[in-house]
């Protein structure tokens, strides 16, 4: 559904060799094919956001954590089919650490 919607809104792109700036991940999509998308995608300059389902991330899940450039930022988002854990959200955990370490950091003055 959110890929359609992006699709709608002009924001999908085929190129001239039949690439796609996205991924459609189904039942018989396998985890080499995603990481292999998510490292193309992640590579790319023309490519800001990365929006992936939080399921799909768990299934990468030491490459999205191991990430750790700026652009493209990697956004996980819920699924209608699985619920959102704010507990495996790799940028939430970043925030999280954080600000954990500017607390300790305040507190040594």
């Amino acid at each position: 559904d959110t890929i359609t919607g992006f699709l709608l809104a002009g924001v999908g792109n085929v190129d001239l060799r039949r690439k796609t700036n996205y991924l459609i991940v189904d039942s018989k999509t396998t985890v080499k094919a995603i990481e292999d998308a998510f490292k193309e995608f992640t590579t790319k300059e023309d490519i800001a956001i990365v929006l992936i389902s939080q399921y799909v991330a768990n299934m990468i899940r030491f490459l999205v954590d191991s990430y750790n450039k700026p652009i493209p930022a990697i956004l996980e988002i819920p699924s209608k089919d699985h619920p959102y854990d704010p507990t495996h959200d790799s940028v939430l955990s970043r925030v999280k650490y954080l600000f954990s370490s500017e607390s300790v950091a305040s507190g040594r003055r």
